[in-house]
């Protein structure tokens, strides 16, 4: 039994670039709450954070940026040279991770959750999993995934060697993840292995329907939680809306290891989508489509709105929203629905403007929404 005793915990972990959070996503996908306990790790040591004194304490003023944040590229060279300092920074983290892991539980409606950590079996939240989840990937696979990430591949190697061995990992899980294949494959082996968690469960064989009208839409209006079966109907529409022929359907099927759509359905099939993922209690929307000639000032609402219910479901504490201009010129709509435009250097909380960067592109307007006010690490 898990450290929560109403609820059903998988402990997720795998050493660097092996494609943990895919596989994380991919539970949610199929109903778990999802946590990622590395982000936690990153925001305990954040200027607001209550790690951040005992880090410069520990290692130096010399890590603090321009901008008051910990430079933690600086502190991982330190830390994956040095087993020691490791520790010393696990000390730290380790009990406010743990906090925070408690305070999303103890809020979570969801019976199944899994938690992701790349050093789950070396902290003391092994203990509170129901199972464990070992994700693997051949070691080449790890280091194409680094560089494409940015990373050169002497640090890579070093990274890869600072931690225990996969096949270590491998051996105490209770299941055990193949992620050096496609996404489908992957896909598949979460699905079976969920299956087994929860019998009752669906899958990706029915789309549920999230609710079936608002106020003054036809009664006919659905809204779907799109399953990777879709992957074909859905870039069929998105190369229809935007006049292109770039959408194919496997780039539909590996955005599902990232994100999440919801499909806005009619009695003459698909009218809109909205691409959607949550990330460190951040929800970012980053595919707008609607079929041209809607009136927007009722549909954005209506998909805007279940995003939304979602996100707070998920604890979410803002929603980032980025858009074409055209479609952010409609300013009375969106300041109805709470939204304001901002740049991603305005927001005021690291994880927010990280998160912000990533998904901000040239050609978009990014709007934001603050979802609660409370927030998880704020300092003590």
């Amino acid at each position: 039994m898990s450290g929560w005793p109403d609820k059903f915990v998988i402990g997720l972990t795998g050493n660097i670039a092996t494609g943990k959070s895919v596989v994380r996503r991919m539970l949610e996908h199929a109903g778990a709450f999802g946590i990622d306990a590395d982000a936690l790790s990153h925001r305990a040591i954040a200027s607001d954070a209550p790690g951040y004194r005992s880090v410069i304490e520990a290692f130096g003023q010399y890590l603090v940026k321009e901008n008051g944040e910990i430079d933690r590229e600086k502190l991982g060279q330190i830390v994956f040279s040095d087993p020691k300092a490791l520790t010393i920074l696990e000390s730290i983290v380790h009990p406010l991770v743990r906090q925070a892991v408690d305070h999303l539980l103890n809020r979570s409606k969801h019976r199944v959750i899994v938690i992701e950590a790349i050093k789950l079996l070396e902290s003391p939240l092994r203990q509170a999993c129901d199972v464990i989840w070992v994700v693997r990937a051949d070691e080449s696979i790890q280091l194409q995934r680094l560089k494409r990430g940015g990373m050169e591949a002497a640090e890579g190697r070093q990274r890869m060697a600072a931690q225990s061995s996969q096949e270590e990992k491998a051996a105490v899980a209770d299941t055990v993840i193949e992620n050096s294949g496609s996404i489908t494959d992957t896909w598949e082996q979460v699905k079976q292995a969920w299956e087994k968690i929860i019998p009752e469960a669906i899958g990706e064989e029915s789309p549920f329907k999230l609710h079936a009208s608002a106020d003054g839409l036809a009664t006919t209006l659905q809204i779907l939680r799109a399953r990777p079966r879709q992957a074909e109907e859905i870039a069929r529409f998105m190369n229809a809306v935007d006049g292109e022929d770039q959408m194919e359907p496997q780039i539909v099927v590996n955005s599902f290891g990232e994100k999440a759509f919801l499909l806005l359905q009619g009695k003459d099939g698909l009218m809109g989508l909205l691409g959607w993922k949550v990330e460190n209690l951040v929800a970012r929307v980053d595919d707008v489509h609607f079929t041209k000639g809607l009136p927007l000032s009722t549909y954005i609402p209506f998909l805007v709105t279940e995003v939304e219910e979602a996100s707070k479901e998920l604890q979410c504490e803002v929603a980032l929203v980025f858009v074409q201009p055209e479609l952010a010129a409609h300013r009375d709509l969106w300041q109805r629905l709470g939204y304001e435009e901002r740049l991603p250097s305005e927001l005021s909380v690291a994880a927010w403007q990280e998160a912000a960067l990533e998904s901000h592109r040239p050609d978009t307007v990014m709007l934001f929404k603050q979802l609660r006010t409370d927030r998880i690490l704020r300092p003590i």
